[in-house]
């Protein structure tokens, strides 16, 4: 059997007040591949020429996005909808954070479920009587003397979660800027031309440490994973410097 295709989750900006703002969050949903908004109540009206300008590229999302007077059609169809939120309500509700949250969402989108998720208007956020409709609500781990985000901020940081855990980009790249790692062969060269530089400047003292430096200085040069632009680069400079103190001895 076939398993059903994941259907991102819809991202619902209720009685959202600046187009500006409404612009910016469709920009930060298509940068990772979220195209499905629904706009609950907005203040200024709809379609919203400050949203469109604001939008730049993402303006045909605003053209598929869906307008609702309320919140309770605009959720209707979901299966699960969680409730973003910088404040704790008096309300018994699982809080969450983007990282959990989004791992729910791509578990229960894997299932063939509708997933909802919720943002408030800018002055205050959602209330109380929008929360209740949410099976949980996420919260941000931000500075609590100032836990405000702005509305793109908060789409933004959803949508980073939800592209985040659909990909397998590494943690780290290292970019090789036209050359490559040195293999072990030229990094022990290096470290060979650096102890004999050494050496004949007198580093390596007293006799009873002088193991333990090279091995300190051996392990060094193994951790920092050189290119070969740049292993030539130190022996170049060791040349250079065993050269002017040659010619200064002279």
């Amino acid at each position: 059997m076939t398993p059903p295709q994941i259907v991102p989750p819809v991202f619902i900006l209720v009685r959202p007040q600046m187009g500006e703002n409404i612009g910016a969050a469709a920009r930060a949903m298509l940068n990772f591949g979220l195209e499905r908004m629904r706009v609950v109540g907005p203040r200024d009206g709809w379609p919203n020429p400050k949203a469109v300008a604001m939008a730049s590229g993402a303006g045909r999302l605003l053209d598929q996005a869906q307008l609702f007077p309320d919140l309770a059609p605009a959720i209707a169809d979901c299966d699960f909808v969680f409730a973003t939120t910088s404040q704790r309500r008096e309300l018994v509700k699982d809080v969450v954070t983007p990282e959990y949250a989004m791992a729910v969402a791509r578990a229960l989108a894997a299932e063939g479920k509708k997933v909802g998720v919720m943002f408030g208007p800018e002055r205050a956020g959602l209330e109380n009587e929008d929360i209740i409709r949410a099976n949980a609500t996420v919260s941000v781990p931000v500075n609590p003397e100032f836990p405000s985000l702005n509305l793109a901020q908060c789409v933004l940081l959803m949508g980073y979660e939800w592209g985040r855990q659909g990909t397998s980009t590494p943690a780290v790249v290292r970019e090789m800027a036209r050359t490559e790692l040195a293999n072990r062969e030229e990094v022990e060269r290096l470290a060979d031309h650096f102890e004999e530089r050494l050496d004949a400047a007198g580093f390596f003292f007293p006799e009873t440490k002088i193991e333990g430096m090279k091995s300190n200085l051996r392990n060094m040069w193994g951790r920092l994973g050189l290119t070969r632009a740049e292993v030539q680069t130190f022996h170049g400079m060791l040349r250079q410097i065993a050269f002017k103190l040659k010619k200064q001895g002279d």
